[in-house]
């Protein structure tokens, strides 16, 4: 029996939440197309024979020198440190640059090179990229080709994955698929909506906070609030007559019902925080860094 910690580890739109996603059969993490869609660590846990994984989807990798996203990229690096094993995901797409970068943080803990996207390219290309990421073998333990959509090549990389795990009893019950705290999963739902339903630049000065969760027969109730940094933010969150955070809301609904499998209500309300983004102490208490 083996069970351990493994981070996902990769650049901004790598593909490590559709990952997760995937491996787990059942949608818990934000997707997005925007980049740095991932703010918090969510646990994942997975079950390969009598094995057990507990992925922690962590930030992408990027530079920048914002506060918010500082943060994040620590929340990322010290996630490499926490862990008994890491995945680094790159993009069939992308050069080998992001994953030498990668190496010169010097990760102390064994890893797997995944090949993401690989259903949207020929053999002939994919095979041309493995030879290039074949100059790094001495680093990786695996290298694997995945294709989320397709799930193809899900058990090589699963049992992979446990050879790197040590002998250990579960940690969690085999059958929970996180042991993320719901509020968590649900916040960052809404906060998908808010990317899928806002213009490019919204959603990054925007976060939320769930306030109260109340289960009732056949019901759950979930009062939240959008965080804003500008007045005219919060307008354009509202929108016309409330047209948009009307779409918001239907969106974000869709999302927490397909877990959850219950009938939900969700009310919205939308505040103003001037700087937060830049104030250290309120990202803290918010995102839970």
């Amino acid at each position: 029996m083996r069970s351990g910690f493994v981070s996902i580890i990769g650049r901004t739109n790598a593909g490590k939440s559709s990952l997760l996603n995937a491996l787990l059969n059942e949608k818990i993490v934000i997707v997005s197309h925007k980049q740095n869609a991932t703010r918090r660590k969510i646990n994942g846990i997975v079950m390969n024979e009598g094995d057990q994984i507990i992925f922690v989807d962590t930030p992408g990798l990027h530079e920048s020198e914002k506060i918010l996203n500082k943060l994040m990229i620590n929340e990322a690096v010290k996630s490499m440190g926490d862990c008994d094993a890491m995945i680094f995901i790159a993009s069939v797409h992308d050069d080998t640059s992001d994953y030498e970068k990668f190496l010169n943080l010097n990760p102390k803990k064994p890893h797997i090179l995944v090949l993401s996207k690989v259903d949207e390219v020929s053999n002939e290309k994919l095979l041309k990229k493995m030879m290039q990421y074949q100059n790094f073998q001495s680093r990786f333990t695996a290298l694997v080709p995945f294709s989320i959509k397709k799930q193809s090549y899900q058990k090589p990389l699963l049992d992979e994955i446990c050879k790197l795990l040590p002998e250990h009893a579960y940690f969690y019950d085999p059958q929970f698929l996180t042991d993320t705290n719901e509020k968590e999963i649900f916040r960052d739902f809404i906060l998908e909506a808010i990317y899928e339903n806002l213009s490019d630049e919204i959603p990054y000065l925007s976060d939320v906070s769930v306030d109260k969760v109340v289960e009732k027969a056949g019901i759950t109730e979930i009062f939240a609030t959008i965080i804003t940094e500008k007045d005219t933010h919060k307008s354009m969150i509202i929108g016309k007559n409330g047209e948009t955070i009307k779409r918001i809301g239907i969106f974000a609904r869709k999302l927490i019902k397909n877990l959850t499998n219950c009938k939900i209500y969700l009310k919205l309300d939308v505040v103003v925080k001037r700087g937060w983004s830049k104030d250290e102490k309120i990202i803290k208490k918010l995102i839970g860094y």
